[in-house]
């Protein structure tokens, strides 16, 4: 039997990979491109940001906000209030799950190193950590704590002296009160505010009370996400964030129920975000589209589901696991789960993923919410060439080299004739006027 495309009153759209590759193509295929009235808007607000500070800041937050702010700062009277007041389970699972994070993240520690080359040499490199970091945790529709507490861990590992953290307050002008409890699990008690692109732009030039950073990080939406690579160059980032994603492998042996609530996990996110089935099962296609179609009207969020299947989701028909991991690949996603009965013999097919899911019962959400690495992850097929944010990302590297006056008589001729040969007389001299004092 060949499985033909969904008609549009069905969920998921089935394709076999072997023959409808270009129908597939287009239905999966990611933009990385912003449109053009979202880059005016943000080039206007960072511009607005960069010379005139604080009341563009205060005006874009009123006008996108809804509330002009007295303060930009949340008191840590406040911070202190929301961590008591918070329910004592959830409370629990941010530290147990902060704790989890930090763990993961101190094995990614790098040391500096100096060892002695030929001649005495000393060369080596230093790791030190950035000076300031802003944490950027969305806010608005929804709070989000967990990235607060993804995003604070390898800082704080890395050891950045300064951590800021902002995320959008509500037209009242309060911030979420599970998010300030989170910030005090974490240890963050420098909160703004501030939301949007006019926050980017705020840290990233630094206003009369917003201090410039050296990096930003956390996900946002469009404008914030193109906001952040806008002042690349200004600071350093984690990456630009676009819709979520998932690609579940599954073979015979998967439960349909379990995958379809972590295809819906992913699609409740956003009409922009992305989930797709990849199996040779034909079975289990058929299977987890029925099921899709009966679990969908109890969802909560189910129209979003629906737009973002309907848009960007999809199961894929191939003829073998092997296949199915060159599809993946293709797609390089965010986040990959591997509904398999051996999950461990095909992780060498698959080169290209944010996170890999071993097994039926390694559910994307538990690593968004607790078992220790970063759940903020490369989208939009940038798996291919980006990684999960971690300690590195808020490191530097510094090159040392130490030369005697004997060991660059040794070598210091032939450094300046490869200096001549590049024509760069200034560089050659350099040496040689070394030379001469010996």
């Amino acid at each position: 039997m060949i499985l033909k495309t969904i008609n549009s009153r069905e969920v998921l759209p089935i394709y076999r990979f072997a023959e409808e590759r270009p129908a597939l193509k287009k239905q999966l295929t990611r933009s990385v491109a912003f449109d053009p009235a979202v880059q005016s808007a943000v080039d206007e607000i960072l511009q607005r940001v960069l010379h005139h500070g604080d009341s563009a800041v205060l005006d874009y937050t009123e006008q996108f906000q809804g509330v002009r702010l007295s303060e930009m700062k949340v008191s840590p009277d406040a911070i202190e209030e929301a961590y008591r007041q918070a329910d004592p389970g959830f409370v629990t699972v941010l530290r147990e799950a902060y704790s989890n994070i930090l763990r993961f993240h101190e094995h990614e520690v790098e040391k500096s190193f100096f060892y002695e080359s030929e001649g005495g040499v000393l060369l080596g490199q230093r790791v030190t950590a950035m000076q300031k970091a802003l944490l950027y945790v969305p806010g608005g529709k929804a709070s989000y704590p967990s990235s607060l507490l993804m995003n604070a861990a390898p800082a704080k590992v890395a050891g950045v002296k300064e951590i800021f953290m902002t995320t959008p307050c509500d037209p009242s002008g309060e911030v979420s009160p599970h998010i300030l409890a989170a910030a005090a699990v974490a240890g963050i008690d420098s909160v703004y505010k501030l939301g949007g692109a006019q926050a980017v732009a705020a840290f990233a030039y630094g206003t009369e009370t917003v201090p410039k950073v050296d990096i930003i990080t956390g996900p946002g939406n469009k404008y914030v996400a193109l906001a952040k690579k806008q002042v690349f160059g200004h600071v350093a980032i984690d990456s630009i964030a676009g819709p979520s994603e998932v690609v579940v492998i599954a073979d015979a042996s998967a439960n349909p129920e379990f995958i379809v609530l972590d295809l819906f996990a992913q699609a409740e996110h956003d009409p922009d975000a992305s989930a797709v089935l990849i199996t040779p099962s034909e079975a289990l296609a058929e299977a987890v589209r029925r099921c899709a179609e009966e679990r969908l009207p109890s969802m909560l969020r189910k129209d979003i589901i629906a737009s973002a299947l309907k848009e960007n989701g999809a199961i894929v028909v191939v003829d073998s696991l092997e296949e199915a991991c060159t599809v993946s690949d293709m797609i390089a996603p965010e986040h990959l789960e591997l509904h398999v009965e051996h999950p461990w013999d095909i992780l060498p097919l698959i080169h290209h993923a944010g996170a890999i899911f071993m097994g039926g019962y390694s559910c994307e959400t538990i690593g968004d919410y607790y078992a220790g690495p970063n759940h903020t992850l490369p989208t939009n097929g940038t798996a291919r060439f980006f990684s999960p944010l971690s300690v590195r990302d808020f490191i530097k590297h510094t090159s040392i080299i130490a030369y005697s006056k004997q060991q660059l008589l040794g070598c210091g001729e032939k450094i300046a004739a490869f200096a001549d040969h590049e024509g760069l007389q200034a560089h050659a001299e350099a040496v040689r006027a070394r030379l001469r004092t010996l």
